[in-house]
């Protein structure tokens, strides 16, 4: 039997930065904080997207900073969802429109379905239904903005805040001077160890705006379900300066705090390997979050990264970004 043709896009490979869309999907009029990372990169991934895209915005700093008093900067259709479901409302998107094109009532090209969740909406909260929608295969793109806590409450601890952060909810004292004792999650891992249907996942940082928007068009061209864990720094809630955004991470990669990778068909392949891995505390030092460590903290962090290295140089195979070709 013939598989119906669903008019699926496929996006080209952006080869320059100067070779980007200039049509802008993310408009200017939000209230996002000075320097915001996830805005950055909300506006990277929706100039990657294009026009025939929808987004899924779960509760968030990108659904209350961008749609306050009924006014969003989308130039292209997006929907709130529960910070609990935002992989449900997605995949019922993704099966009303195979069911319409199936009918005959939408003749269009197939959209691109994203949904935008910060890391309480992926991993912790809306873990379920992310799973539930990896599972059964729809053909979505899942990212996670990543700024490493619930920074739209108040700056709580979230499964992805890092080892000594302080959070509204893991203060240091005298009892824990440390502030957060625990690791934090790997979402990547958590995608590719539980979900057979996904073939392809990535992590990406705003401050390499190619690197994302290629791996954005990457995962789109895949059918079936994708996973982005992209790391967004967040002024208000790692307390640094806002005009540091982009070198904050910058550092996160040239520290190994973040790794830039593809896992693709079960093999990785990584970019921008620093030569020369700089201390963590080069990152770390300037963040508020972190001031009150001390260097024993900051030792167990760097041995947390140094594993996290070793098992990097492993497996490293680093390769460019290029887009899957279209199915025959």
């Amino acid at each position: 039997m013939q598989a119906f043709d669903y008019k699926k896009q496929i996006l080209e490979p952006i080869k320059s930065l100067r070779g980007a869309p200039k049509e802008e999907m993310y408009l200017p009029g939000h209230r996002t904080c000075s320097g915001c990372g996830p805005a950055l990169n909300y506006r990277l991934v929706a100039k990657a997207a294009g026009k025939d895209t929808i987004f899924i915005g779960p509760t968030g700093c990108m659904y209350v900073a961008n749609s306050s008093y009924l006014c969003t900067p989308y130039a292209v259709s997006w929907i709130h969802s529960q910070i609990t479901n935002g992989g449900a409302v997605a995949s019922g998107i993704e099966a009303a429109y195979k069911i319409m094109m199936r009918r005959g009532k939408y003749d269009g090209p197939f959209p691109n379905v994203i949904v935008m969740a910060g890391d309480g909406g992926s991993v912790d909260i809306g873990l379920q239904a992310m799973s539930a929608l990896m599972y059964r295969g729809h053909d979505v793109l899942f990212i996670c903005y990543d700024n490493e806590s619930y920074a739209n409450t108040g700056i709580q601890t979230s499964p992805t805040s890092p080892y000594g952060a302080n959070t509204t909810f893991t203060p240091p004292g005298k009892m824990i001077p440390e502030g957060k004792t625990l690791f934090p999650k790997d979402p990547p891992q958590l995608v590719i160890g539980g979900h057979p249907a996904v073939k392809y996942v990535a992590t990406t940082c705003v401050s390499y705006p190619l690197d994302l928007m290629n791996k954005v068009r990457k995962a789109l061209n895949v059918d079936g379900p994708t996973f982005l864990h992209m790391l967004a720094p967040c002024p208000k809630g790692w307390k640094f300066d806002e005009k540091l955004t982009l070198e904050m991470g910058r550092l996160a990669v040239e520290t190994g705090m973040w790794s830039l990778y593809e896992w693709e068909n079960g093999q990785y392949k990584y970019s921008h390997i620093p030569k020369t891995y700089k201390p963590v505390g080069e990152y770390m030092k300037y963040q508020g979050r972190f001031t009150h460590l001390k260097a024993e903290h900051i030792a167990k962090m760097q041995a947390f990264v140094d594993e996290k290295i070793q098992r990097i140089k492993a497996i490293a195979v680093e390769a460019p970004i290029r887009t899957p070709k279209a199915k025959a």
